[in-house]
């Protein structure tokens, strides 16, 4: 029995090749979705931020203001933290490459990014100082400085090689539409 309103799933199976509202380029978007790790830390972090929330409300009422308050304070940090990790990641836009990490994030116009290749090498396992033998998605921008912008053992593709696939070419296929091509000498 199809459905009478418009799913995700279906909005892909028109023939016209008008772009969907929410198909704008210049806007930042990230071209995978969180991996299961990421999401399910920022979740256990959210878990922990409400008991301590709950732990602030019973500390306030008992009377101890302002260990109320540092406890809400603490709170609050940890809800922070969490919707940090999940804004960790590849984004993508006509205006360039950002990548953003926990305590910073780095943005490169197209102008500057030389090539986007996938390249077998030592990679981090979920960020930790561990590391094993992996694909890596990196940027090389103009004066030969290299970033690190996927790995397929980080928080968003451990276990998901075909995501890593899929994120990777998108990247590639974003930079092949946005890059600047190489001029040709003769």
């Amino acid at each position: 029995m199809p459905l009478p309103f418009l799913t995700a799933d279906r909005a892909f199976d028109t023939t016209d090749h008008v772009a969907l509202p929410f198909d704008d380029h210049d806007q930042w978007r990230r071209p995978y979705r969180p991996g299961s790790w990421r999401v399910g830390a920022a979740a256990l972090a959210l878990l922990l931020a409400s008991f301590v929330l709950l732990a602030a409300v019973i500390i306030t009422a008992a009377g101890g203001f302002d260990g109320g308050a540092a406890t809400l304070c603490i709170a609050v940090l940890v809800i922070l933290a969490a919707l940090r990790m999940l804004r960790v990641g590849t984004w993508v836009s006509r205006a360039g490459m950002r990548r953003v990490a926990f305590f910073r994030s780095v943005t490169v116009p197209w102008a500057k990014v030389t090539s986007v290749r996938t390249v077998q090498q030592p990679v981090r396992w979920l960020g930790l100082p561990r590391t094993v033998q992996g694909q890596a998605l990196v940027l090389d921008r103009q004066g030969g400085e290299q970033l690190l912008l996927l790995t397929d053992h980080n928080a968003d593709f451990l276990s998901r090689v075909e995501a890593f696939d899929r994120a990777a070419d998108t990247v590639e296929a974003w930079h092949a539409e946005y890059g600047v091509a190489p001029a040709v000498t003769r």
